[in-house]
């Protein structure tokens, strides 16, 4: 079954309330009525009231099944226990003023949302730096158990082929205890996703092929996320090559003891240029569907759009949002 067919059977079963910081735009609005009108969501919408009302008067979009939430008209009452809430969550580190001042943004007011339960998860970026998706969600709904670093996934599609490639969007600086990180959150999308996972750990070097330093933080990461994750620890591989890590043949010439590779679908790369790099030449040169991209790490789901994405993008990237509030 299509990726996306399946999800959207999974979560009509139980549709998650998701909110859009960015209700005001277009795209992301045209995206939010369709989700209700299929029944996939319950989409919450962050705005001034009157400019999405007019939008969908113009585009004679229906708004019954949205919920809009102008920060200007806000309850008085349940404002403050959202400032309450998230002075108590920062522990110490923001007062009330500056709580106040944050609850101002509609990144942070979405964020609260989510964190209060009031909101399953959040879809943003279409408008904002990935920043200002990724540090209100930092600060407030956290790392999951186990990480203390996030990650952005892309997922590649082309027809029947589905594969998982990080660190493609955050982490600048990869270190072997970061990369290992990596490994056992992208193996965890990789199930959410319907995929069996097999972790390939990227290099320049297979199995000793090479040698420096940068070969040695593939091979300690990789040692490492065996030890912090047991469980997955034979389904975690590397140091390898891409070829090796994906094509039968080259892979039992140069890895013949390995049980991922020849047969990898989650492909960790050791720097974030190669990631990102890497699933550009993929979407741009191989054709895949890049999805993403997903942030990985977070105790509850967030998800940070690109600038220049479309409305198709966002009612995939909420439907990926929602199966992720699902899965946790």
């Amino acid at each position: 079954m299509e990726l996306f067919e399946q999800f959207k059977r999974q979560i009509k079963q139980d549709q998650q309330k998701i909110v859009f910081p960015e209700g005001e735009d277009e795209r992301v609005l045209g995206a939010a009525v369709r989700l209700a009108e299929e029944g996939l969501v319950k989409p919450i919408m962050l705005g001034k009231a009157d400019q999405i009302q007019a939008l969908a008067k113009q585009k004679n979009w229906s708004l019954d099944k949205l919920e809009i939430i102008d920060l200007a008209t806000y309850p008085a009452k349940d404002l403050a226990d959202l400032q309450d809430a998230l002075v108590k969550r920062r522990n110490g580190k923001t007062d009330a003023e500056t709580a106040a001042n944050w609850l101002k943004d509609v990144n942070y007011f979405g964020t609260m949302l989510v964190q209060t339960g009031q909101a399953d998860g959040m879809v943003s970026g279409a408008t904002h730096p990935t920043g200002d998706t990724v540090r209100p969600a930092l600060q407030l709904i956290k790392t999951a158990p186990g990480s203390n670093r996030i990650s952005g996934a892309f997922i590649m599609q082309k027809g029947q082929e589905r594969y998982v490639f990080a660190d493609c969007a955050i982490n600048i600086e990869i270190d072997a205890d970061t990369m290992a990180q990596i490994a056992i959150q992208s193996a965890h999308t990789a199930k959410v996703f319907g995929l069996d996972p097999k972790v390939a750990m990227l290099s320049f070097s297979t199995m000793g092929s090479a040698k420096g330093k940068e070969v040695d933080k593939v091979v300690e990461a990789t040692q490492k996320a065996k030890e912090m994750a047991p469980e997955l620890a034979d389904k975690i591989d590397g140091e390898m090559q891409f070829d090796a890590a994906i094509v039968p043949a080259v892979a039992a010439a140069k890895a013949p003891n390995s049980k991922i590779a020849g047969q990898a679908n989650v492909f960790v790369f050791p720097s974030l240029e190669a990631g990102n790099i890497g699933y550009k030449i993929a979407q741009r040169l191989g054709d895949y569907e890049a999805f993403g991209p997903i942030l990985q790490g977070l105790a509850k789901p967030v998800s940070d759009l690109s600038r220049g994405a479309n409305e198709e993008d966002v009612y995939k990237v909420a439907i990926i949002t929602a199966a992720q509030a699902l899965a946790q």
